[in-house]
């Protein structure tokens, strides 16, 4: 197994863990290199090159990121919090957040849970209490992310009380603007931040509370939020750790 049995209590209490070199460093860093190529004319030794808070870039395909995504010790991280049914995607699906220092309001650092799935009828994405269509939130590092250096904050225990406001809107659910009131009860929970190393993962539970933050340090922050997919929802009596954390 790849986390101890008191790490997996961590992620059922606390709704993440930290998975230390899910990947090796050394293929985290080409990955940013493959990054850096998107952002020209940014460059990594020139902040007078770098224009903005944040930077968005799509999915990843490429060879380094297939590779990095191919870790064995991810894989059977991912099965061991989410079970059998959590299918990751063979690339680095979802967008990367490259954030600068640099002044000005990014504009997306509003505490959230990601939705899951769509509606016939409705271009608004759902979420409802079995998690439908995702496994885990999971936080990528391809740089140092120290506690000045942008790291995304997370509501600890958030995901339980989240997993307690859905149950009454049953499997149907609610569309995400209808999410922020059980956001909004979370605010006491106190807050832990998503630091690390090149190819370290967060591995978040689907419902956890995250927000982005203006960065404070001096080198830019490379993060990915790939989501793990999950056909259909998780039963009553699952024996994962994802749905031992729901109600």
């Amino acid at each position: 197994m790849t986390f101890t049995p008191g790490q997996v209590d961590e992620f059922v209490e606390r709704g993440a863990v930290r998975l230390e070199e899910a990947f090796p460093r050394s293929l985290a860093l080409r990955c940013q290199q493959r990054l850096w190529d998107h952002l020209a004319p940014m460059v990594p030794d020139d902040p007078a090159t770098w224009d903005r808070p944040v930077a968005r870039l799509p999915s990843q395909e490429t060879a380094p990121f297939r590779e990095a995504v191919a870790s064995r010790r991810w894989a059977a991280a991912i099965a061991q919090l989410a079970g059998p049914a959590a299918v990751a995607h063979p690339h680095l699906a979802g967008s990367v957040a490259v954030r600068f220092p640099v002044a000005g309001d990014p504009g997306d650092d509003g505490w959230h849970i990601d939705t899951s799935f769509r509606v016939d009828g409705d271009d608004d994405w759902w979420v409802n209490h079995r998690s439908r269509g995702r496994a885990l939130l999971m936080l990528v590092l391809f740089s140092e992310v120290g506690e000045d250096d942008a790291p995304t904050r997370m509501r600890v225990g958030s995901h339980r009380d989240v997993a307690r406001g859905l149950v009454p809107h049953g499997d149907a659910g609610l569309p995400s603007a209808a999410t922020l009131p059980l956001v909004a009860a979370t605010a006491d929970r106190p807050v832990a931040l998503a630091t690390g190393g090149p190819g370290d993962v967060v591995l978040c539970h689907p419902f956890l509370v995250h927000a982005a933050q203006a960065h404070r340090g001096t080198a830019p922050r490379f993060l990915a939020q790939p989501g793990v997919l999950l056909d259909g929802g998780y039963p009553p009596g699952d024996p994962c750790p994802v749905a031992r954390a729901l109600p």
